[in-house]
C-alpha cells in the first residue's frame, strides 16, 4: 500500500503487523499530520454484524482525550477497505527499552504513574484496556509515556466468542489481540506476548473488567524494575500455566524497593480478582 492513498492519507511506510491488520505511518494531506493507519483485514470487513460492533466500539475510544494516551482520530473508507486513523506517537516502546535490562528506579516509577493515569481516565469512561503489555507502552527517553491500543482488543473481538478453558490458544482476546509485531515478527511471538501479560480470569474466558487491567499493571511495573518478565514459557499453553501456578517471587525486585511499592505489586498480582487492588487511583497514590 506504501505511495498508495486511503482518502486524504498518504501511506508512506509500513510500521508493524499483528492479528487484526497491518499498519502503516501516513501524512493527512488536508492537516499536514503524520498518523498512523491500522488497516482491518478482508475477513474482518466481510462480516457486516462484526465490523459494524467495531464501529461502535472505536466511537467510545475516540472519546479518550488524555496526554498519556495515545488517540484515535477517526475511521476510514475507501472501497472495499476499512481503516482506523490514530495518533502517531515517536519514539521507542517499553519493550524496546526493556530489551537492554531495567530501567532506573525513578523512571520505571514514573512510567508506571503515567500508566496508571491513563488507565484511570479510561476506566473512569467505563473502558478497559484488555491488552496492556510493554510493546503497547511508548515510553520515551525524555521520560513521557502513552498508552497505545486502548480498548481495541474488546473492539476487535467477535461477539459471543467461545470462553471454554479448551480453546485458551484460539481465545479471541489472543488471536484478535491488536499488538503490533515487528514487520518481520511472528504471530507466535506475538500470542505469546499477550499470554504472558493477561490475568488468570482473563485467561480463563471469564468476564473482564477494570482489575485485569490492574494486573497487567503490576505485570509490567514488575518487569520495568527487574528487567525480567514475571511470566514466560515456550507455548501459549505453558505461558498461562505460568500466569495460573507460578509462584510470584518479589525477591527479584531491586535491593532497597520501598515496601509500599512490593506490598502495592502484592495487590496488583493477587489472582483472584476479588482480592486484587480494585481501583488503579489506589495505584497512582500509592506511586
Amino acid at each position: 500500500m506504501i505511495g498508495t492513498r486511503l482518502g486524504p492519507y498518504e501511506i508512506t511506510a509500513k510500521l508493524g503487523e499483528g492479528g487484526m491488520g497491518e499498519v502503516y505511518r501516513a501524512t493527512d494531506s488536508r492537516l499536514k499530520r503524520e498518523v498512523a493507519i491500522k488497516v482491518l483485514p478482508a475477513a474482518f470487513t466481510e462480516d457486516k454484524e462484526r465490523l459494524a460492533r467495531f464501529e461502535r466500539e472505536a466511537q467510545l475510544l475516540a472519546q479518550l482525550n488524555h496526554p498519556n494516551i495515545a488517540q484515535i482520530y477517526g475511521l476510514e473508507t475507501s472501497g472495499a477497505t476499512h481503516a482506523l486513523v490514530m495518533e502517531l506517537v515517536p519514539g521507542p516502546t517499553l519493550a524496546e527499552r526493556l530489551e537492554s535490562g531495567p530501567l532506573p528506579f525513578t523512571e520505571s516509577l514514573s512510567f508506571a504513574l503515567q500508566i496508571a493515569l491513563a488507565l484511570e481516565e479510561a476506566h473512569d469512561k467505563g473502558i478497559v484496556h484488555r491488552d496492556l503489555k510493554p510493546q503497547n507502552v511508548k515510553a520515551s527517553s525524555e521520560g513521557k509515556a502513552k498508552v497505545l491500543d486502548f480498548g481495541l482488543a474488546k473492539a476487535m473481538d467477535p461477539a459471543g466468542a467461545s470462553s471454554s478453558a479448551a480453546d485458551l490458544a484460539r481465545s479471541p482476546t489472543l488471536m484478535n489481540s491488536p499488538t503490533l509485531t515487528a514487520v518481520h515478527g511472528t504471530q507466535l511471538g506475538m500470542i505469546l506476548g499477550t499470554a504472558a501479560y493477561m490475568a488468570p480470569e482473563q485467561a480463563r474466558g471469564a468476564p473482564v473488567d477494570k482489575r485485569a487491567d490492574i494486573w497487567a499493571f503490576g505485570v509490567v511495573l514488575y518487569e520495568m524494575l527487574t528487567g525480567e518478565r514475571l511470566f514466560e514459557g515456550d507455548s501459549v499453553v505453558d505461558t498461562l500455566s505460568a500466569v495460573m501456578r507460578k509462584e510470584i517471587d518479589l525477591a527479584r525486585l531491586p535491593v532497597g524497593t520501598p515496601a509500599a511499592i512490593r506490598r502495592l505489586l502484592r495487590r496488583c498480582l493477587e489472582r483472584n480478582p476479588k482480592n486484587r487492588l480494585h481501583d488503579i487511583a489506589d495505584a497512582r497514590i500509592v506511586i
